[in-house]
């Protein structure tokens, strides 16, 4: 199903100023989220991760704080060690059933943390969805990835995922989709004034500069470089010429020509010399850093300017993009920070998104959904999905 189902989450209110109940994973301000509700995400996060590395058996979950069940799981499956190789200790196996715990954790508190925060912050902002638009949205998006029933009713068997854990999914997405449109109210508008100002700033953005196709030969020696020259003078054409006397390996098989050439894109001795020759005239020899060069300019390529009107459109689009990130950039500094300060979790569950997270060590997690996207999101491919306790 890739990134089209993921969890749904419920609050339940705990009530009080207290820390977090020990019956719960997280309190957001004064709602927690329970420890059955991670328990049911963690499971079928688990059984995600298995399933996209192709196994078909049922999941053996990294079981803290021994891990024996996932070590006698990863025991039985071991490859067998190369000849004269150790078998893995159990140190090994439990270090490597503590790391898949730690990272399917952090996946499933991440999301629930996030997925609580979009429902927040819609509610503070007056953001609202209806449950038949949900529904509306929800079956369009299951006939488009389970077009049979059966497809459909076997995903929900092998996953685990109820049907109000997918209502809940898109339920999320689609607030997520109108705080977006909320936050960008405005942004979309551009004046003439600020068109003019970019475009008159930015000129060099909107021209074609003017271009040359040009003919070379590049010797070691300024005598070689006259004894060209005077071939040209003499009739012989350019393929000639560059064929007996070139060392440029670029041009030397096809007559010494340079098609398209921008001022600036040569060494400085050639770009100056063929850009201020005529059209037409043999020049050189000159010297530069490679040997002695040969040239004629045989086609010049007026440059061109985009007039203001022209470039409009282009700039318009370009400033709105700017605003946009402008203040989608200012929302999620704002965001982030007012409801991490609401989240408080408990101390083996606690993530970057917690007020009380750990001090991050040489190597850190994987920022959440609402730091790497902009705007709050609700993927978390890994975690899977189910209802929560109230």
């Amino acid at each position: 199903m890739g990134a089209f189902f993921v969890l749904p989450l419920a609050l339940s209110a705990c009530g009080g100023d207290g820390g977090v109940p020990g019956n719960a994973v997280v309190k957001i301000g004064p709602d927690t989220i329970k420890t059955t509700a991670f328990d049911h995400w963690f499971k079928i996060a688990a059984t995600s991760q298995a399933q996209q590395g192709g196994a078909t058996a049922a999941v053996t979950l990294p079981d803290p704080p021994s891990y024996a069940k996932c070590i006698a799981q990863k025991k039985k499956t071991a490859a067998k060690p190369a000849k004269g190789q150790p078998n893995p200790t159990d140190a090994t196996y439990k270090a490597q059933c503590e790391q898949e715990y730690t990272t399917l954790r952090d996946q499933v508190m991440q999301f629930l943390i996030s997925s609580a925060w979009i429902e927040g912050e819609s509610a503070d902002r007056g953001v609202k969805i209806s449950d038949t638009d949900v529904k509306k949205d929800f079956d369009k998006q299951r006939q488009q990835s389970f077009p049979k029933d059966k497809d459909y009713e076997a995903f929900l068997k092998s996953s685990g995922y109820v049907q109000e854990d997918l209502l809940y999914r898109v339920k999320v997405q689609d607030l997520s989709n109108k705080l977006r449109t909320k936050i960008l109210e405005g942004t979309d508008k551009v004046s003439p004034a600020q068109i003019s100002n970019y475009y008159n700033k930015n000129k060099s953005k909107f021209a074609v500069p003017e271009k040359r196709d040009i003919r070379i030969v590049l010797t070691k020696t300024e005598g070689q470089a006259k004894k060209a020259k005077a071939a040209l003078a003499s009739g012989q054409s350019w393929k000639q010429v560059a064929s007996k006397y070139s060392i440029d390996q670029g041009t030397r098989d096809t007559g010494g020509l340079m098609s398209g050439v921008a001022k600036g894109q040569q060494e400085k001795a050639l770009d100056t010399a063929t850009f201020s020759a005529k059209k037409g005239a043999v020049g050189g020899p000159i010297k530069s850093q490679f040997g002695y060069y040969v040239f004629e300019v045989e086609k010049i390529t007026p440059g061109t300017q985009q007039s203001e009107k022209e470039s409009s459109a282009s700039i318009k689009q370009l400033l709105v993009s700017q605003q946009q990130q402008t203040k989608l950039d200012a929302f999620v500094k704002d965001f982030q920070k007012k409801w991490k300060g609401r989240t408080e979790c408990a101390k083996s569950y606690a993530t970057t998104d917690c007020k009380n997270a750990p001090k991050p060590k040489a190597s850190t997690a994987a920022p959440s959904n609402t730091a790497t996207t902009g705007t709050p999101t609700t993927g978390a491919d890994s975690s899977g999905g189910s209802t929560t306790d109230k």
